[in-house]
């Protein structure tokens, strides 16, 4: 049997998404490899870098082909940044959080109220005009809550005030919203299909709403998530979508999914299965002989929607085993099990220092590539 195995070389396709704060999904599956032909040179391995929707989305895009893009677009604070799409076939896939994300933010600044996601609107018109007839729209990862009305503004939606001005940016103003018109919208949206990708479900108001489970992450007191989600609530009331407001992804990065549901006639799936088609997932895990998935922290999350239970679950369509890495494993190997994967390596299993851990993430995920292939090579 061993001489079978060595005679036949074994196929992997390393599909693992990003090591948030360290690697990147591309790093992630170039220092696994290494570690794997330090044991198994002979072994054919193929990397497709994968995303849920979130940070890091674009990235794996143009990892698997897509060209990427920049443009200048507002920034959540209101400052000019510059941000990226990818693009291919007249597909474009478009992250928010590449215009209205967190990391745009300066350390410890947190602006709950007035975050917005303006420049995701340029960002979305940016892709058009390069050619975009379709839009995956990964959110997540956002710095704002403000129900996606800055991006419907950037695309051409008038909420306006009492005195018939553009709302404020932010969550926050949109108390001041009297009255809402999407007929406005840039006409060429008309003829853009847009699929919201997003990893979370949940809906725009209430206890699992973008408010109320997002905002304290976004730096928002008691006070503002209560304010927040009175606001997005009114935002709802007023465009007379109540019951959007209570669809599926509407909550998602701030309520942007909302905004793309209502304003865009979006579409919602799951942001790891709509990427995988996208990014031909099933069709390398059918040449695979072993598959690797990954991120950051395997944890209870991960099983509801990530990236590795999503690529879990297709290997075990097609019948072909799973291990994953990480940096940190917070589920028992019961729950692993169930999500379809054989078997987790932790790179805190190697080094127990969390800060040292994250600095030398490369070197030990080598070794953590080193270790599965004597297993399972």
């Amino acid at each position: 049997m061993t001489t079978t195995a060595r005679t036949t070389p074994a196929r992997v396709l390393i599909a693992a998404d990003k090591f948030k704060g360290s690697l990147t999904a591309v790093e992630v599956a170039e220092h696994v490899t290494a570690g794997i032909r330090k044991v198994r040179p002979e072994a054919e391995i193929e990397a497709l870098p994968v995303a849920d929707g979130g940070d890091g989305t674009v990235a794996a895009a143009v990892a698997n082909g897509f060209e990427r893009h920049e443009a200048e677009v507002t920034g959540p604070l209101g400052a000019p940044v510059t941000a990226a799409f990818a693009l291919r076939d007249g597909t474009a896939v478009v992250e928010m959080a590449e215009a209205s994300g967190l990391h745009h933010l300066p350390p410890g600044v947190f602006v709950p109220l007035t975050a917005t996601t303006y420049g995701a609107g340029e960002l979305l018109l940016a892709a058009v005009e390069a050619g975009a007839r379709t839009v995956i729209f990964g959110v997540g990862g956002s710095a704002t809550t403000d129900g996606g009305v800055g991006m419907l503004q950037a695309l051409g939606a008038r909420l306006l005030d009492r005195d018939g001005d553009q709302v404020p940016y932010g969550g926050g103003g949109l108390r001041e919203l009297v009255s809402g018109d999407l007929s406005t919208l840039d006409e060429r949206l008309k003829d853009v299909e847009v699929v919201l990708a997003s990893d979370v479900d949940n809906p725009l108001t209430g206890p699992k709403g973008a408010a109320a489970v997002y905002g304290p992450q976004k730096g928002a007191s008691e006070e503002d998530v209560e304010l927040l989600d009175a606001a997005l609530t009114h935002l709802a009331e007023v465009l007379d979508a109540t019951r959007t407001a209570e669809a599926p992804g509407a909550g998602a990065a701030g309520g942007i999914g909302f905004g793309a549901l209502v304003g865009l006639k979006a579409s919602f799936r799951p942001g790891i299965e709509i990427l995988m088609e996208e990014l031909g997932v099933e069709a390398a895990i059918a040449r695979a002989s072993l598959v690797v998935t990954g991120e950051g922290s395997l944890d209870e999350q991960t099983l509801h929607g990530k990236a590795p239970a999503g690529v879990a679950s297709a290997a075990g369509r097609a019948d072909k085993p799973v291990v994953a890495v990480c940096g940190r494993l917070a589920i028992g190997k019961k729950e692993l099990r169930a999500a379809g994967i054989q078997q987790a390596y932790a790179l805190t299993e190697l080094e127990p220092d969390v800060e040292r851990c994250i600095a030398e993430a490369g070197p030990l995920l080598e070794r953590v590539g080193e270790q599965l292939a004597a297993d399972h090579l």
